[in-house]
């Protein structure tokens, strides 16, 4: 039996160790740790889906002062508009960059009164586009990648005329 009474004491020994670093983490004095802020609340946009679903002449520019020409060139492709359909979820039905088949995108509020239009997720997303303007007539985006805008330019598109 001599040997039971040093494992008797490492034991107690051990025991004490792990109850002192248990409390030795936990001060009565801190509070507790907040709760992690809940998702914030998408906004919604300005600009409702229905409004911008229909025929519409496209072109793109990478200038500002280029503008005024690739309106007028968007308004020329309206004999082979581009359409945009209206989504199963009330969203649009367009394409994203370097995609050949539409999917149904939304529209979205943003900080500061902004408008995008993109996948489900929060606004201002890389694969989104920033509506900059909108009169009902003319809708201009621009893509929110620095890169993909590098390559696409700002779109300009131009509501084209009801057919007869």
């Amino acid at each position: 039996m001599i040997g039971f009474a040093p494992r008797m004491t490492l034991a107690a020994a051990a025991l004490v160790a792990l109850a002192l670093a248990g409390c030795a983490t936990q001060t009565p004095d801190a509070p507790p740790a907040a709760a992690s802020p809940p998702p914030a609340a998408a906004l919604p946009s300005s600009i409702p889906a229905r409004d911008i679903v229909g025929r519409w002449g496209y072109a793109s520019y990478h200038k500002e002062a280029d503008r005024p020409r690739t309106e007028a060139a968007a308004r020329g492709q309206c004999g082979q508009p581009y359409v945009i359909g209206a989504g199963p979820s009330g969203g649009v039905l367009m394409h994203l960059a370097d995609e050949a088949q539409q999917q149904e995108l939304q529209l979205k509020g943003g900080p500061g009164g902004k408008n995008y239009v993109g996948p489900s997720g929060p606004a201002g997303d890389m694969k989104d586009r920033e509506i900059v303007s909108f009169d009902g007539r003319v809708l201009v985006l621009r893509w929110v990648d620095p890169e993909v805008a590098g390559r696409y330019g700002t779109g300009i598109y131009v509501r084209c005329a009801a057919r007869a």
